[in-house]
């Protein structure tokens, strides 16, 4: 893999080598805004579709409020399958659940895209989805050098990457993790 280090502008700001950026963390923990379908088998009069609300809990029937932000998506189901026996309403539930949107995990995309701001994170999504849904570049974007940020555990790690080398083939696109940010600078003239 090719090492890019870019001084940006007048700065003596140094990005760190593609190698650097750790590999994206997989979170399917949900949270505020995100969407999901839950099924209960042989209850077809239960909503199928719940949205987490601002107080990270959904109201479902027969049990209530239920504080899920924070759980993962089989957590859900078990504390479901759990108040549902509880409150004696099925014996043996078999409930099952999708998630549809992660609305509370964003990427940002900022700088010379058609539409600059947050976009809603993916599982799987990479650089060239991300831009995609941004309306790609402007004419003033320099896509040889496309500026990815990153929160580790560790600190703050920024690298420089080329999307032309992406999508040109000579580099594989790079998956995101949620709170990833892209900035797109402009050409210098």
């Amino acid at each position: 893999m090719v090492a890019i280090v870019f001084p940006i502008g007048c700065s003596s700001a140094r990005y760190g080598h593609l190698k650097n950026l750790p590999s994206p963390l997989s979170s399917t923990v949900v949270g505020p805004g995100d969407v999901f379908t839950i099924n209960v088998v042989g209850e077809k009069d239960l909503p199928l579709e719940y949205r987490v609300q601002p107080d990270g809990t959904i109201d479902f029937p027969y049990i209530g409020r239920l504080l899920v932000s924070g759980l993962q998506p089989q957590e859900i189901v078990d504390l479901i399958k759990e108040k549902l026996k509880e409150n004696k309403i099925l014996t043996s539930p078999q409930v099952s659940l999708f998630v549809k949107q992660y609305n509370s995990k964003r990427v940002s995309v900022i700088g010379q895209v058609v539409r600059p701001g947050n976009i809603p994170w993916i599982e799987g999504m990479k650089i060239v989805d991300a831009l995609s849904q941004a309306g790609w570049f402007t004419p003033l974007a320099d896509s040889s050098r496309v500026i990815i940020t990153r929160l580790t555990e560790k600190g703050t790690v920024t690298v420089v990457i080329s999307v032309d080398a992406i999508t040109d083939g000579a580099q594989t696109d790079i998956p995101l993790q949620a709170g990833d940010t892209i900035k797109v600078i402009a050409r210098p003239f």
